[in-house]
């Protein structure tokens, strides 16, 4: 039973939002049209919208990992990361929950994602939206992201876009790059905040600093199509050519493409 870090990416492209890009964005060439111009809806759109997958109930969506810091999954003292690398599920329960009680709120995020994967068991209806709420109030920046995700969707708590985005926001601000492009296309599209492209671009040149290479595309096609941004194509080519260095295909081949353009242009 693999732990990650708490600021992994996550892989799972359906259990939880990220763009469409990233689950082959060559595949789906349905574009979207704002302020007159074309920008790749693809780079906009979520792997689960596309009905690529089926829709995952609210355990699927956040026990998708048991999630740790660096320095609290590296302790080999700690007897409840033990307990869990072990497989003793009962006893690494136990131990987060009394840490949990104790105001820590890694084992509080660490205590919730096991109630949601049903690794522990309460009687408490909510009881595992209520310890992820505690440790995003409290700063943790994947809880915060989590617990945005439960807003989008309506799961286990009221359906809120704008409670989402605040909470994507906060966990963005702390660097989270999932959040990051999460809080950008909320911008993009208008969903629980208005519809601001330069905003949008904020956010996802944050993630794409950081190395995300759904958000490099993005950027990029904004660069092109002067969205948010002031039109250059030799930015657009530079993002282009970052997210071909992660192995995108389609962002390849528009690097290609844009490349003759400017050359074409001289």
């Amino acid at each position: 039973m693999s732990v990650v870090r708490e600021q992994a990416r996550t892989s799972d492209r359906c259990g939880v939002r990220v763009p469409a890009i990233l689950a082959g964005i060559q595949k789906r060439p349905s574009r979207i049209r704002a302020a007159g111009r074309s920008v790749p809806f693809d780079a906009m759109s979520h792997a689960r919208s596309e009905g690529k997958c089926a829709a995952p109930g609210i355990g699927a969506l956040l026990g998708a990992v048991l999630t740790l810091s660096a320095a609290f999954a590296a302790a080999p003292d700690n007897p409840a990361w033990q307990a869990y690398q072990r497989g003793d599920v009962a006893t690494a329960a136990r131990l987060y929950r009394e840490r949990a009680q104790r105001g820590d709120h890694l084992a509080e995020f660490n205590y919730a994602m096991m109630l949601f994967r049903r690794e522990a068991a309460s009687d408490a209806r909510g009881d595992a939206v209520r310890w992820l709420r505690r440790a995003a109030e409290g700063g943790l920046a994947q809880a915060q992201h989590n617990l945005a995700l439960l807003y989008e969707r309506g799961a286990g708590v009221e359906k809120s876009l704008t409670e989402a985005t605040a909470w994507f926001r906060r966990a963005a601000e702390q660097g989270h790059r999932d959040a990051q492009v999460n809080l950008a296309t909320q911008y993009y599209l208008g969903r629980g905040a208005p519809q601001d492209y330069a905003e949008a671009a904020q956010w996802y040149r944050e993630a794409a600093n950081g190395g995300d290479v759904g958000a490099q595309y993005i950027l990029a096609s904004m660069y092109k199509a002067g969205l948010g941004v002031p039109q250059d194509l030799r930015i657009a080519l530079y993002w282009y050519a970052r997210a071909a260095q992660q192995g995108d295909r389609a962002a390849a081949g528009m690097a290609r493409e844009l490349a003759r353009e400017i050359d074409d242009a001289r």
